[in-house]
């Protein structure tokens, strides 16, 4: 096992020798402990940790060469901080190791178990859906044309009032069904591209829409390259930014409307089913009233809205382009300050 390969992992590793002394360590374990690894190695492990006699009795059994893995749950002691972990221990035969431990934060864990199993139910809603559309297109289109038949034979011109109300509401009932197929229907075209000129894109539509919110660009000019569809990307920012811009300009505010566009680089992150050295977070930050608590466990399901007037596929299909790219459309809310992040792996352009 080399120390170099682990380095590459988002979770904390330490390698401990016979007597429960800590001999090397992973670049995630320096940034988890908030110390050097010069300051790290020569420790024993257990003194990082809250006292616990059964956590203490893993450590030894595991460096004593017979604990095969044992997972628990411990308080890690990092500067001014205490934080709930989970921990996995175990021997390590024939290896320059006696033992190794692995720590997940207990919050970075619940994170990626609560996207994987949202990426689960979007996937699921959005077959059940493309099922629905495929069958609801053709009786539509029958429907329609039906309607059109038989205004051809009204002889009175009064009575085709009622037929455009048919093909009128057969027409809006298609694009609703033409809209839940969008992001597996659109044209993949791959390339190269700024992620700030999404953001500005974005950004100029939304003002030039919603001229009441004030918006303003915070962006991380260091950030090279992605690969991806422009088109796409441009779409799912767009669609959540303007779920802003609708909320800030119907709820009542006590502060001048207000988007801020952010984009920063984030380490070691867990997108999906994948471990990424680097991502790109695009960052859209309002000062409403936050998504009602009611919403949050659905907001990017398929036709769910809070706002009178809505589709509830806005988040979803932003959710479904982002998924597309690798990535993942996160949130949190509270009153005046909701932050939806657009999450997309930073690979070599």
């Amino acid at each position: 096992m080399q120390t170099h390969v682990l380095d590459l992992l988002s979770t904390t590793v330490l390698l401990l020798n016979q007597d429960g002394g800590i001999e090397d360590c992973n670049t995630a374990a320096q940034d988890l402990l908030g110390r050097s690894k010069r300051h790290i190695v020569g420790q024993m492990a257990i003194s990082l940790f809250e006292n616990d006699v059964d956590l203490a009795q893993s450590f030894h059994l595991a460096c004593t060469g017979v604990l095969q893995g044992r997972r628990q749950g411990a308080v890690l002691y990092r500067p001014n901080e205490h934080i709930e972990v989970s921990l996995t221990t175990m021997s390590l035969l024939q290896q320059p190791w006696a033992a190794i431990i692995e720590i997940k934060p207990i919050e970075h864990r619940l994170v990626v178990d609560r996207t994987q199993r949202l990426v689960d139910e979007i996937n699921t809603q959005h077959a059940l859906l493309s099922n629905l559309a495929h069958e609801v297109k053709n009786p539509l289109g029958g429907l329609r044309g039906a309607a059109q038949l038989l205004e051809a034979e009204l002889s009175e011109a009064r009575l085709t009032e009622y037929t455009q109300v048919i093909i009128s509401e057969a027409d809006r009932l298609q694009a609703l069904v033409d809209r839940l197929a969008v992001p597996q229907t659109l044209p993949r075209e791959w390339e190269n591209l700024n992620i700030h000129e999404v953001c500005d894109r974005v950004a100029a539509l939304i003002q030039a829409e919603f001229p009441v919110v004030r918006l303003t660009r915070d962006y991380d000019a260091s950030i090279p390259e992605i690969r991806g569809d422009s088109q796409r990307l441009v779409q799912a920012l767009l669609n959540v930014a303007r779920n802003a811009a609708q909320e800030l300009t119907v709820a009542p505010l006590t502060a001048t409307p207000h988007i801020v566009i952010r984009t920063r680089v984030a380490r070691r992150v867990a997108l999906r089913d994948r471990q990424h050295k680097l991502a790109v977070v695009v960052s859209v930050i309002d000062n409403g009233p936050g998504v009602p608590e009611s919403l949050q466990d659905r907001i990017f399901h398929p036709l769910v809205t809070g706002r009178e007037g809505g589709t509830g596929l806005g988040l979803s299909i932003s959710q479904d382009l982002i998924q597309q790219h690798g990535g993942v459309l996160e949130f949190d809310s509270r009153a005046q300050c909701t932050e939806f992040r657009m999450m997309l792996p930073l690979e070599p352009a």
